[in-house]
């Protein structure tokens, strides 16, 4: 419970500090230590996030995203209309030096 409460906060800002000239120490805080909310009115305005931070939750909700996706497809997918890797090598006429050969591919 304590921490709870001493993280909210550490990490609240009253907007009065950016009408009192504070953003770039503000900024630089959010860049250092992470996420503030902004607080007007005794309410929840916003959150800054470094561009960092921001790209990395975009990036979670994307994979999160495409986990769903997948998840929903496997539950749907009907083994029966699968294609084995053999098979698409026969209908592609590939061999397996082909397949030696050919770069490295990385996936995320």
């Amino acid at each position: 419970m304590m921490s709870t409460v001493r993280s909210a906060i550490e990490n609240t800002v009253a907007i009065t500090q950016f009408n009192k000239g504070q953003a770039g120490k503000i900024f630089a805080d959010v860049k250092k230590s992470g996420a503030k909310v902004v607080m007007k009115n005794n309410q929840p305005e916003c959150v800054l996030l470094s561009p960092e931070d921001y790209i990395q939750l975009l990036d979670d909700l994307n994979d999160a995203q495409l986990l769903a996706l997948a998840a929903e497809r496997t539950r749907h997918a009907d083994p029966a209309t699968f294609v084995s890797f053999d098979e698409v090598k026969d209908h592609l006429g590939l061999e397996a030096v082909d397949l030696s050969e050919a770069p490295e591919v990385e996936f995320e």
